[in-house]
């Protein structure tokens, strides 16, 4: 049993904390919402009053937050930095989305005090963080690694030790670069058999017995009335929003910039995520963008 502080109790980070408190560990939650430490408390954490309380006297402490600005704020310039909180024996764990550069920076800073930080992004959305099958992509040591994965199998199904640190994040980006792409091909190929009259729910099994098969197709069909326990099946509402695809895809194209990777699939995915936002559509699920094919 070990003690981990935990900070960003959101769609995702609540679940997280839930989990880690099924089994068995002690978790100090904060949130800047107190509806969010409530919700923690409820499921069995302890509240804490600030960043700085959750950081203090734990084993690990675990941050779940919207963007590199906040993390590196949260840990290292921001008034009440955690990085002048934390003992040295603690494994900082950061499964927030965020740019790889900012990733490694935080880890030089942290490694000049004395201090272990992995990045540590999630995939599986927040139906995987409920039940516990995230996957976690880890950039760090072997050793940092190590530690880390206990805690991690307590919220996640699969973890991989991606690299150095900056590793997850990079993973990530690409991972979820992929996931656009597919998203809005296979939008892409079912509105052109519903407009040329093919039932939706048949076309959807005839390309998963064949090459067409992807994630999407599977487990998050876009078109409703195909699949049950989905977002499509709930007007769009739940999930991955729209807002969040369109900034990983902004990482994913800044990482592409960066190491001069082509990427004209995922520039063009991102123009199309770009539209269905500017319509009003942010706050639905990234499987809504079916309904930019059917205007």
């Amino acid at each position: 049993m070990a003690t981990i502080g935990f900070i960003g109790l959101g769609n995702m980070g609540g679940p997280m904390v839930a989990n880690l408190v099924k089994a068995g560990h002690i978790v100090k939650a904060f949130d800047l919402s107190p509806v969010q430490v409530g919700k923690a408390i409820d499921d069995g954490a302890q509240g804490a009053q600030s960043a700085q309380e959750a950081a203090t006297d734990v084993d690990f402490l675990v941050s779940m937050l919207p963007a590199g600005k906040h993390v590196e704020s949260l840990l290292v310039t921001g008034e009440g930095a955690l990085f002048d909180v934390v003992s040295p024996n603690t494994l900082v764990i950061d499964s927030s989305t965020i740019d790889a550069a900012t990733a490694k920076r935080v880890a030089e800073v942290g490694a000049s005090k004395g201090i272990s930080f992995v990045d540590a992004p999630v995939s599986g959305g927040v139906g995987g963080a409920v039940a516990g099958t995230l996957a976690f992509m880890v950039g760090g040591t072997a050793e940092q690694f190590a530690k880390a994965q206990p805690i991690l199998a307590c919220m996640g199904k699969n973890i991989f030790h991606a690299g150095e640190s900056g590793a997850g994040q990079i993973a990530k980006a690409c991972n979820n670069m992929l996931l656009a792409i597919h998203m809005t091909g296979t939008c892409e190929a079912l509105n052109m058999g519903l407009k040329n009259g093919l039932d939706p729910a048949v076309l959807s099994e005839i390309m998963k017995q064949s090459s067409g098969n992807n994630w999407t197709l599977q487990v998050y069909n876009p078109v409703p009335g195909v699949m049950d326990g989905v977002p499509s099946a709930n007007d769009y509402q739940g999930g991955f929003q729209v807002d969040l695809m369109f900034k990983d895809l902004g990482l994913a194209m800044e990482l592409s910039q960066q190491s001069a990777s082509p990427t004209p699939m995922g520039s063009q995915a991102r123009a199309l995520f770009n539209l269905h936002k500017a319509k009003g559509n942010g706050g639905l699920d990234f499987s809504s963008v079916m309904r930019l094919y059917q205007e």
